[in-house]
């Protein structure tokens, strides 16, 4: 696996993660709609962790800066 994702692309995904996490565990979204949300925000920060994303590789997307 070959890194496919820049550093703003990772923050962004972390920010979203920790959002969703924010509004599941505070009681905001409850249901199926709150386990969505957790399960995107383990997703987004896995994702973010080791810098890959499966679903950047079949689109040919790649948002690491050249330099």
């Amino acid at each position: 696996m070959t890194k496919n994702m820049g550093n703003l692309d990772r923050g962004f995904r972390i920010g979203l993660a920790i959002l969703f996490a924010i509004l599941y565990f505070a009681g905001v979204v409850e249901g199926t709609v709150g386990i969505i949300l957790l399960v995107l925000a383990g997703v987004f920060l896995l994702t973010s962790i080791i810098g890959f994303c499966p679903l950047y590789l079949p689109l040919k997307i790649s948002t690491i800066e050249k330099k």
